[in-house]
């Protein structure tokens, strides 16, 4: 049976049309599967992938194959961004309650990452109902986003569409108390915003006992 094991492996190659086409050859010769593909660092010509894959048997062998592959300038194993950063919390809305959501959010994370979790919060201040609508329906194609944060005083419209359908991608959506049609649609209401941040990563943290299950639908 190949070993479901996720490995992180940095490519850097010329930055040039067909080496990605190369390489996903490679590690389909080794019935890998690709679990997750980013851009990194480009300097001159050179460019830098951080290439994520699972099932592969030999690791030092398809290493080694891939810096056969033309174009390519080294490979190194790295962690994957699921071992550094692990789990993320998204935090979206105004900037003054974005800023309070993520204090509590990233004093909470600190004490579950003492204990061995990995969660990051990320954050962005935004306004309007369009670019709120889209920066909501970004976050289910996020890598490893799990949870988000909606805090600001008015949020409805096609902001709580997108919030519905993200919700049906598996992202558990938490908002502060607000006007508008936004706390009908979410999961969970927290009027306090830092303990918004708060109960978002326990929401995620399996160093927590605390399920959605238990809280969906109420307000705090």
């Amino acid at each position: 049976m190949p070993d479901p094991r996720v490995i992180g492996l940095l490519v850097a190659s010329l930055d040039q049309p067909g080496v990605l086409y190369r390489l996903s050859e490679v590690i389909f010769r080794h019935a890998a599967n690709i679990e997750y593909i980013a851009g990194g660092a480009r300097r001159d010509d050179v460019a830098e992938l951080q290439i994520e894959v699972s099932g592969a048997v030999d690791e030092a062998g398809l290493v080694k194959d891939l810096e056969g592959v033309q174009g390519v300038q080294s490979v190194h194993v790295v962690p994957t961004f699921q071992r550094i950063y692990g789990k993320r919390v998204i935090v979206i809305g105004g900037g003054a309650q974005v800023g309070m959501v993520a204090q509590g959010a990233v004093s909470e994370a600190d004490r579950h990452n003492i204990r061995g979790e990995r969660i990051s919060v990320d954050t962005i201040p935004l306004v309007g109902e369009e670019q709120l609508a889209d920066a909501v329906r970004a976050v289910a194609r996020l890598h490893r986003a799990r949870v988000l944060v909606l805090a600001g005083a008015l949020m409805g419209g096609d902001i709580s569409n997108a919030v519905r359908e993200i919700r049906q991608a598996g992202i558990i959506v938490v908002c502060t108390n607000m006007a508008g049609s936004v706390p009908d649609a979410a999961d969970l209401v927290v009027t306090d915003p830092v303990e918004a941040g708060v109960m978002a990563v326990m929401l995620v943290a399996d160093t927590a006992r605390f399920s959605i299950e238990h809280v969906r639908g109420r307000r705090f």
